[in-house]
């Protein structure tokens, strides 16, 4: 019967999947192309004095995804970004966080071997604000997509581990030091990290590791002179403090093991509440429950660790129960009008099914589906434990209504990677409501 209820058209598997994935990249679409609404939903006495351009040039060094990964030369990046200088921005966010920039990057990486690692192509909406009190030293901060060239296949180009899939998540953390300044242009040397990898979607799942040096150049749409004596109208600010009641369901995608690479799906429902300060800071505790497709049929099908004298065999007796992940989590985010980062910590209080995965993925490598007497699988040691308990969530949602306006009620779309302690679970979608009250 829970089997009915829950994939009542496995008859149909294929087609499901392929609805699926159609949903997730509309949704993605929608998420992407809303965030580029952000600059048309301020005061326009400021938005004609805050472009800017920008063009990076990188240069650093692929790390070895796995053992045996193919031989790289130096990797190179060109990145062009453009963006919006958020300092005359009278929203209170932006006065809150000291008017960072915000804006997309769009880059081109050559990884160092275009034969077995391709090209990547990225889309990456970024935040970069001033640190350590500086006015020459910021941190830039970026999460979207990238598209590859090459990736791993078994036949065809068996050493690189890195990647599995056409569309990564993709993300960098750079610093920069601002070299000089002039009228229209700023020149900055950058250092910084970063990461693409497939959010479990499908192994191997290795990712690419650089880390990298950048010169880049920022155009300015008119000299600095003119925008500092742009009339802007400033709010006074107040603080201020509400609490909120957050509803989401998502729907998410991973992998199992080598043996069991298909993507499925992990379903979920969650609920937070919490305080919201300044209309900047969202503060939250909550819960989440999920259900995963890949452990309840791993159990259902009465696969290798569960049939009857394996260690695991007991979890046939309730397979939705064991299949199932119900956790407590705290949560920040920081509040920017129509779009938010999310940022959340979990601790696990029920993961059964992750001895399996544990056991199956950590032992001796491709494990096979019909286990052979003998095979080493993974051992329980401390760092296991870490992993079992503690989850986090990143992301990135997108507020029907800005939250400048303090809206009763709301709704977001939602795009997010799950981990398990730093190690990518599953990829997801969601869809929020949220409920604001107690305002003073």
């Amino acid at each position: 019967m829970i089997k009915t209820l829950y994939f009542r058209f496995n008859g149909n598997f294929a087609l499901h999947l392929s609805c699926f994935r159609f949903k997730v990249a509309s949704c993605c679409c929608i998420l992407l192309f809303c965030t580029l609404s952000v600059v048309g939903q301020t005061d326009a006495n400021w938005l004609d004095h805050s472009l800017f351009f920008n063009t990076e040039l990188l240069l650093g060094e692929t790390q070895e995804a796995n053992f045996g990964f193919p031989s790289t030369k130096t990797q190179k990046q060109i990145i062009f970004n453009i963006g919006r200088d958020q300092s005359k921005n009278p929203q209170e966010w932006s006065q809150r966080l000291k008017g960072p920039k915000t804006g997309y990057s769009f880059g081109i990486t050559d990884f160092g071997n275009r034969d077995s690692l391709g090209l990547a192509f990225s889309f990456m909406p970024f935040i970069r604000f001033n640190a350590f009190r500086s006015e020459r030293i910021s941190v830039l901060a970026s999460l979207g997509t990238s598209f590859f060239t090459e990736k791993y296949e078994a036949k065809k180009n068996p050493r690189n581990q890195a990647v599995t899939t056409d569309i990564t998540w993709a993300c960098r953390l750079f610093f920069y030091y601002r070299l000089f300044t002039s009228d229209y242009i700023n020149m900055h040397l950058g250092f910084g990290y970063a990461h693409h990898s497939n959010g479990h979607m499908r192994l191997h799942n290795k990712g690419y590791n650089s880390y990298l040096l950048s010169l880049s150049a920022d155009i300015k749409s008119m000299p600095e002179a003119e925008l500092e004596t742009g009339e802007v109208a400033f709010p006074t600010l107040k603080n201020s403090v509400y609490t909120y009641f957050d509803f989401r369901a998502g729907l998410g995608q991973n992998s199992f093991a080598l043996a069991f690479n298909e993507k499925k799906q992990v379903y979920t429902v969650a609920g937070e509440y919490g305080l919201v300060y300044n209309n900047t800071l969202k503060v939250g505790l909550g819960f989440y429950f999920r259900l995963y497709e890949h452990y309840y049929d791993y159990i259902n099908e009465n696969e290798w660790l569960v049939r009857n004298g394996q260690e695991y065999a007991y979890f046939k007796s309730l397979p939705v129960y064991y299949a199932t992940n119900l956790g407590v989590h705290v949560s920040g985010e920081v509040l920017m009008n129509h779009v938010s980062v999310n940022l959340q910590i979990g601790i696990n209080l029920h993961k059964p099914a992750y001895k399996m995965e544990w056991r199956i993925n950590k032992g001796w490598e491709n494990t096979p589906r019909e286990i052979p007497e003998g095979w080493v699988l993974g051992n329980f040691d401390g760092f296991y434990k870490f992993k079992e308990f503690i989850s986090g969530r990143l992301g990135l949602k997108y507020y029907i209504i800005g939250t400048k306006l303090r809206p009763k009620n709301n709704l977001y779309i939602a795009a997010h990677i799950n981990s398990n302690l730093g190690q990518a679970d599953f990829s997801e979608i969601s869809l929020g409501y949220v409920r604001s009250f107690n305002f003073r």
